[in-house]
């Protein structure tokens, strides 16, 4: 048997570390150039918009070493170990990669979000540096460590779906009738990964290790496949893109890019599926360690990045958050652009939480809502020269629950990600509000359009205090007007028809 490689401790560190900065601003070229191509191909203007800022956020946040998206995720690593390989460190495998990620993410020229949360079941608390990650380990012959390191982000990581099936029940028929549910809170168009068999716990891993090979789909469809794994990918992805949902849920022909499936054997009792889908803000790096060194991976060549620039819709309505009335609110309709100005509050999950503890025991409010907009958003801590770091939207249906609270406080609009759940959409029309939708996966470019902030409450919540945004020309699309009308239902609707009615996808 050969010497043993020693896997040094810093090496481990500086290669995480490094990874994990490179994938917070740039993203694969698979999935630009795919996107690139949706976007060519798309109809649907709306959904074309929202396509166009995902590219000019990218290229801008490629060019600025930014993040791609505010939630910077939680970090999975996939480990391969070479079984001749040593890690030359007294400290655990999880804690010597812990520690990459703890440099990683509070490297202080590009600080990343830190959203992990110890204690989960109670008091939830942050832990600021984004450790620990979730890590897999699989011993391999060989003396080389292979490692896959993602940022999986906490809007799509939530539409995670599962299901222990019977041996007989249809899995393409299960992923169409899970779509719907999903929404679109995990900014589409992205990826669904797909694992089936094995155990409950190995079926879900599968289901996100498979996301993070590069996507091929339109090489697949134009070689053919070759095998039924093959077969019920390209059958998954076409049935799914003609449901019309369309990039982040406006309706169109893009809403996946590609459809991954692992399987591996299972009891002859069971059938488990699950499917994990990745979103807008696509991160995920590979890179290798043979002890001679740390590993950091070449930059990406700016020109291959679409040549797309976002720029805001001449048609769009420009509001003054200032001067805001419920005239005003109510003469918008779903669909309508509206270009935002002024100043707006943000909160999220543990703010609207905390205000609702608040009002049940007859405290004060810290700030007056009557009249405001509020935006759903914990931003990245600020760099050199920026007022705030990307502040891209969090998914809207979890604050649906404390909608009618904040209405009643006299809030005239709500800003967030994707859609709202029915109940908080008739809370809306009862109100005679609206809820206008920002896009998810062009957080720097939504920043941009912030020009001041400040703390005003709950400081000790982090990412999720109470901030005042002065905001100058911040793109939005209205998603729920005063009278409940839905995009989100809508939309898809008409494109789902449409796509039916004129063969608008290529035929495999």
């Amino acid at each position: 048997m050969s010497d043993m490689v020693v896997i040094e401790e810093q090496d481990l560190i500086d290669s995480v570390a490094d990874a994990l900065q490179y994938i917070s601003f740039y993203h694969p070229m698979d999935y630009i150039q795919a996107l690139g191509e949706a976007y060519e191909a798309e109809q649907n203007p709306a959904a074309k918009d929202a396509i166009a800022q995902i590219l000019t956020n990218s290229r801008m946040c490629a060019e600025g070493h930014r993040p791609i998206c505010q939630d910077t995720g939680i970090v999975n690593v996939f480990v391969k170990w070479g079984q001749n390989c040593r890690l030359g460190s007294k400290l655990s495998l999880q804690e010597v990669v812990d520690e990459g990620v703890r440099k990683g993410y509070n490297n202080p020229d590009n600080k990343l979000r830190a959203s992990v949360l110890a204690d989960p079941a109670f008091t939830r608390r942050n832990t600021r540096d984004n450790t620990p990650c979730v890590l897999n380990v699989e011993m391999v012959p060989g003396d080389t460590v292979t490692i896959d390191v993602a940022a999986k982000g906490g809007g799509s990581e939530a539409k995670s779906k599962f299901k222990m099936m019977n041996p007989s029940d249809n899995i393409v028929d299960w992923v169409l009738e899970m779509i719907p549910q999903m929404g679109a809170g995990w900014c589409p168009p992205g990826m669904l990964g797909i694992g089936i068999g094995g155990t409950a716990e190995e079926c879900v891993k599968l289901a996100k290790k498979s996301l993070m090979d590069p996507i091929d789909m339109g090489q697949l469809k134009e070689r053919g496949p070759q095998n039924d794994l093959e077969k019920l990918r390209i059958e998954i992805f076409d049935k799914v893109n003609a449901m019309g949902v369309g990039a982040q849920g406006l309706g169109g022909l893009a809403t996946v890019l590609d459809v991954k499936i692992y399987d591996w054997p299972c009891h002859a009792a069971n059938k488990p599926v699950a499917m994990i889908p990745n979103c807008a803000a696509t991160r995920h790096a590979h890179f290798t360690l043979d002890g001679s060194g740390p590993t950091f991976l070449p930059l990406p060549d700016l020109d291959a990045w679409p040549k797309v620039h976002w720029e805001p819709d001449a048609s769009a309505k420009k509001v003054d958050l200032d001067n805001l009335t419920p005239e005003e609110v109510q003469s918008w309709k779903h669909g309508d652009r509206l270009l935002l100005s002024g100043h707006m509050l943000t909160g999220r999950d543990a703010a609207h939480k905390r205000i609702a503890d608040m009002l049940e025991k007859g405290e004060e409010l810290p700030v007056e809502f009557k009249g405001r907009a509020i935006y759903y958003v914990g931003p990245v801590d600020p760099v050199v020269g920026e007022v705030v770091g990307p502040a891209g939207p969090t998914t809207a249906t979890r604050m649906d629950k404390f909608t009618d609270q904040m209405l009643e406080l006299g809030l005239l609009a709500m800003i967030g990600k994707a859609e709202r759940g029915q109940g908080a959409t008739e809370v809306i029309a009862k109100h005679k509000v609206a809820y206008l939708m920002a896009v998810g996966g062009a957080a720097y470019l939504v920043a941009r359009a912030i020009k001041e902030a400040k703390v005003v409450a709950f400081e000790d919540l982090g990412m999720e205090a109470i901030y005042e945004f002065k905001v100058e020309d911040m793109p939005v699309t209205v998603a729920v007007d005063s009278e409940g009308k839905n995009v989100h239902t809508l939309a898809p609707a008409v494109w789902r028809e449409k796509i039916a009615k004129e063969h608008l996808l290529p035929s495999t």
